[in-house]
C-alpha cells in the first residue's frame, strides 16, 4: 500500500502545476495539469459515448496522458523559441513577439522534438510507476503510448480530442483576458481536425465565445 500512496502523492502535485503554455500568454491565475485532465476525461467519456468507442478506455487514456508531467516539463509548440523564463520585462516582450505567429520549424527539427520530447516523457513515466506493481505500470504505458502514437481508433480520437479541449481553454482565456492571438488558434484547430464530431464542436466553440 505504501507504494500506491506515494504514487497517489506524486500525482496529486499536478493540482498545483499550471500549465506552461498559459504562463507564455501571461495567465497568472490559469489552469493546472489536473484541471486540464479532469475535463479532457469528461469528454473523453461523452463523445466516446457519441462515436460509440470504448469509453472506459479513453476515459483512462485522458487520466494517463500528462501523468508524466510529475516529473518532465510541460512543453509547448514554442519551447526552442522562448526565453527562459518569463519575469523580465524585456522577455515578456520577447515572448509577446513570439507568440503573435505561429511558430515554424523544418521537418528535421519537428522529429528531433518530438523524439527528445518522447524520450523525456517515456522516462518521467518509467520514474513515476517504478513502484507499482508491474500490471498497473503496464496499463498506464500502454494507455499512454497508444495517445501518443494512436495506436486505435480511441487513442487517434484522443489525440485530436486533447486538442480540442486545449481550444476551449485558450477561446474561454481569450474572452476573459485578450491575450490569446485567437485568429491563429482558430486557423490552428481548423488544420488538426478531421472528425465530423470534433469539427461540429469547434464550430459551437466558435459560435458561442468569438462570434457572439
Amino acid at each position: 500500500m505504501d507504494n500506491f500512496l506515494n504514487f497517489f502523492i506524486n500525482i496529486g502535485k499536478l493540482k498545483d502545476k499550471k500549465r506552461r503554455g498559459w504562463l507564455t500568454h501571461q495567465i497568472d491565475n490559469c489552469e493546472t495539469t489536473a484541471s486540464h485532465t479532469f475535463r479532457l476525461a469528461v469528454l473523453a467519456w461523452m463523445f466516446g459515448k457519441r462515436k460509440r468507442f470504448n469509453t472506459e478506455k479513453m476515459i483512462k487514456m485522458a487520466l494517463a496522458h500528462d501523468l508524466c508531467e510529475v516529473f518532465a516539463k510541460d512543453e509547448t509548440p514554442y519551447d526552442p523559441l522562448l526565453p527562459a523564463n518569463f519575469n523580465s520585462l524585456q522577455d515578456k516582450k520577447k515572448t509577446e513577439m513570439i507568440l503573435s505567429k505561429w511558430p515554424k520549424f523544418s521537418l528535421v527539427q519537428k522529429q528531433k522534438k518530438s523524439e527528445l520530447k518522447h524520450k523525456r516523457e517515456c522516462a518521467a513515466l518509467k520514474k513515476l510507476t517504478a513502484k507499482l506493481p508491474l500490471h498497473w505500470g503496464k496499463e498506464i504505458m500502454d494507455l499512454w503510448n497508444d495517445f501518443e502514437f494512436g495506436l486505435s481508433r480511441e487513442g487517434r480520437f484522443m489525440k485530436q480530442l486533447d486538442k480540442a479541449e486545449n481550444f476551449l481553454q485558450g477561446m474561454e482565456y481569450w474572452k476573459k483576458y485578450g491575450r490569446i492571438k485567437k485568429d491563429l488558434w482558430v486557423r490552428w484547430i481548423k488544420e488538426i481536425f478531421d472528425d465530423p464530431v470534433l469539427l461540429e464542436f469547434e464550430k459551437s466553440i466558435e459560435k458561442k465565445l468569438i462570434k457572439k
